[in-house]
């Protein structure tokens, strides 16, 4: 990583460093993410299987969008 890079970043305002953060994180393709561990693939299939026992427990993304915006005001 180049330091002097990441150090002059650091001077940027924070809307200006999370729209290089997003764009960064945009230009990785899904195939150079790494793996995903062992653990996590259980933790997804718990969630799936736990979804199917029960559909209406799911809360629509509108909904937690809106609640996280209410929260960080």
């Amino acid at each position: 990583m180049n330091k002097a890079l990441l150090q002059e970043l650091m001077h940027l305002s924070p809307a200006e460093r999370v729209e290089i953060a997003q764009e960064l994180w945009d230009s990785v393709e899904e195939a150079d993410l790494p793996p995903l561990t062992p653990a996590q693939m259980e933790e997804i299939h718990r969630r799936i299987a736990e979804h199917e026992r029960d559909p209406s427990r799911a809360i629509p993304w509108e909904d937690v969008r809106e609640r996280l915006r209410a929260r960080f005001k």
